[in-house]
């Protein structure tokens, strides 16, 4: 295979930036190699993914190996969503029912402040699951949004002197500040309270494509917010993905970083032919990551409009699937990584980068970590953004559908190993058997397969890792103490099959037809297990510790099948892990079981299993109050939501 490099970092990499940075970053640099102390308080779990370095962990150390088996359910919160979708059914208003529920909480102070799929914003008193107060914000009112459904991932937590407020972005592209002592909207925030996202994109927008899902993120006083779009659009013209910070007091906006730059500004030329003035998407719908002492901001950016041909914006399409560092005061690009050039496989960054501090080589560095739905792990010093192993730009296929012009290269980072399965080959297929091989074999002669990168065609072709990953939003944990990076994923390949666009009804040329997962032979799956994986790296090294099935998977059916027993050969379910000073919690649905593992860190044995009342599919947390450890996580969906806090007995 063809390898290139490229050195142009203005274009992939490392670019300019102001004397007053520099200024600043020389003098970081002058301090100790000390790892840097957690911004929020170890009791606390004060951000999404418990600070804003994203890293999934907790110093909180009462529940242990030794007693991990003891935790019971302290308390269970039922969610108001059910009954309002218990009315809306009975009314047959099915598309009024929410999907997965899918956030996190926040506790500060003993006071956990989480949001509901369908725009609500409660105050739960983490002791005892009691509710303290609860603001219903309306949002599903507005109609059903355009990507994911009813979807929200958690809310932001900002404080100054005696004021203290929550904010959240809802579905219908709402930024609302309520008090955290009252739930009450702040009079002085935006309009009562709120402020419409919808406006200021520098282009009119239809807001019907157009919502948030992600909690916002606070960092340095500002309220940087991003945005969701719809993904299956008819048209070229699509909102903008553009990224705003806000005032938390006034609800001003401070700055907006356009993800597609206009005219004159980096990176315009990069879309050919004028295409940066009507093509959209190309947003962060993902959670966001912030070094508050540095003051950047990471934004882990998506795909342009539309997901799988690019024949309308030919070039490399800056700042898409991009790692981008901002200044959070300004909101300037401090430097960029593109980890996709001109992206036809959906491969948007799918999760929070992870801010780890790590040493490489007898070298301290202050990096971060970037998950990909690739299964790739991109690391960079995130002061600089120069790569921390080499990044190979390396030759990938070419497509065959009429006007599409791809980039001859894909940059492909030479450590960490990658964590997922990619690619399609003849070595890749199920293999239990002769006849199961034979059978997969026939099955993939119908369509394009190959290497990581083949691209869609009107054939159809087959992508491994699809438009799901690999990585997902779910994400990454890290041990700041081993440096060993944890990534759940899974090996889901799915067939994409372009089609000419009807004239009559779009302006597009060619866009997704069918768009469907792809299984094995006899109801089995299509590959050779692990089917879902968890695997550490360790950061330091830049080399893989483990790999671990995530899961029993179907092995009973092989079993049932009169396949050898081949042991635990994972699932493709996966929720976000939870790393704590002695444990990784991990959850899933494994094969009809709903499942929290513990594993011991260092090798990934399961050291306990809790079944749970429900399917979960957030993130898990863990947090103090008293002295008294829980680890709580949001279970369910439809009208059935919960959360379930799980503690020791006193």
């Amino acid at each position: 295979m063809l390898k290139t490099s490229r050195s142009n970092f203005s274009s992939h990499g490392l670019v300019p930036f102001g004397s007053s940075w520099l200024i600043r970053a020389i003098a970081l640099l002058t301090l100790s190699g000390s790892v840097l102390p957690r911004l929020s308080f170890a009791a606390d779990w004060a951000s999404y993914g418990g600070d804003n370095a994203s890293q999934k962990y907790s110093p909180l150390a009462a529940i242990d190996a030794d007693n991990v088996a003891a935790l019971t359910a302290a308390w269970e919160w039922q969610s108001p969503d059910n009954e309002t979708v218990a009315a809306n059914i009975a009314a047959e208003n099915f598309r009024a029912v929410p999907g997965a529920y899918k956030a996190t909480p926040l506790v500060i102070d003993g006071v956990m402040y989480v949001p509901t799929s369908l725009g609500r914003v409660v105050a739960i008193d983490a002791r005892s699951g009691e509710t303290l107060w609860d603001f219903d914000t309306q949002a599903w009112r507005s109609g059903r949004p355009a990507n994911l459904g009813y979807n929200t991932r958690g809310v932001a937590f900002w404080a100054a002197g005696e004021k203290s407020r929550i904010f959240f972005a809802t579905n219908d592209s709402m930024l609302w500040s309520l008090d955290a002592e009252t739930g009450q909207p702040d009079a002085a925030f935006g309009d009562s309270g709120r402020v419409d996202l919808a406006l200021g994109l520098g282009r009119e927008i239809d807001r019907r494509q157009y919502g948030v899902v992600a909690p916002p993120l606070v960092s340095n006083d500002k309220v940087i917010v991003n945005s969701i779009i719809n993904d299956g659009p008819q048209t070229k013209e699509m909102p903008p993905g553009h990224v705003r910070a806000f005032n938390p007091e006034t609800g001003a906006i401070e700055w907006m970083f356009e993800t597609i730059p206009q005219a004159g500004q980096y990176g315009y030329e990069s879309w050919e032919n004028g295409s940066a003035e009507y093509t959209g998407n190309t947003n962060v719908w993902t959670m966001m990551s912030a070094d508050d002492e540095l003051g950047i901001v990471y934004l882990p950016v998506g795909t342009p409009t539309n997901d799988w041909y690019g024949g309308l914006r030919h070039g490399d399409n800056l700042f898409a699937e991009s790692l981008v560092a901002l200044d959070v005061q300004s909101g300037a690009r401090l430097w960029h990584f593109q980890m996709v050039h001109h992206g036809v496989w959906d491969y948007d960054l799918p999760a929070a980068p992870t801010l780890v501090d790590i040493e490489v080589n007898g070298r301290q560095i202050k990096a971060v970590a970037q998950i990909t739905k690739q299964g790739f792990t991109y690391v960079f010093d995130r002061l600089t953004g120069e790569p921390v192993w080499p990044i190979i730009e390396t030759q990938v296929p070419a497509s065959r559908v009429p006007g599409e012009r791809l980039s001859p290269t894909q940059p492909i980072p030479s450590k960490p190993a990658p964590f997922a399965l990619q690619g399609i080959s003849d070595e890749t297929l199920i293999d239990f058997t002769p006849e199961l091989r034979a059978e997969a074999l026939e099955l993939i002669s119908r369509f394009d397969y190959g290497e990581l990168f083949t691209p869609p065609s009107l054939q159809g072709t087959i992508n491994l890792p699809g438009w799901g990953g690999g990585g997902w939003w779910t994400g990454a944990g890290f041990d700041p103490e081993t440096g060993l990076l944890y990534v759940p994923s899974a090996a889901i390949p799915i067939v994409v099959q372009l089609e000419a666009a009807d004239p009559a009804a779009s302006n597009l040329l060619y866009k997704r037809g069918g768009t469907s997962s792809i299984g094995g032979p006899q109801g089995l799956p299509l590959t050779k297990p692990p089917y879902g994986r968890i695997v550490a790296s360790n950061l330091n090294s830049g080399e893989q510790a483990w790999m671990v099935p995530h899961g029993e998977g179907i092995r009973q059916k092989l079993v049932d099948m009169g396949i050898e027993d081949p042991g635990p050969v994972g699932g493709p379910s996966r929720t976000a892990p939870l790393v704590t000073k002695t444990l990784l919690f991990v959850a899933q649905v494994d094969n009809g079981r709903n499942v929290l593992r513990a594993f011991d860190k260092a090798s990934g044995a399961i050291v306990h299993e809790f079944d749970l009342p429900l399917p979960p599919q957030a993130a898990p947390m863990t947090y103090a109050v008293a002295g008294k450890q829980y680890i709580a996580l949001a279970l369910g969906g439809g009208g059935s939501s919960l959360i379930l806090a799980l503690a020791l007995d006193e």
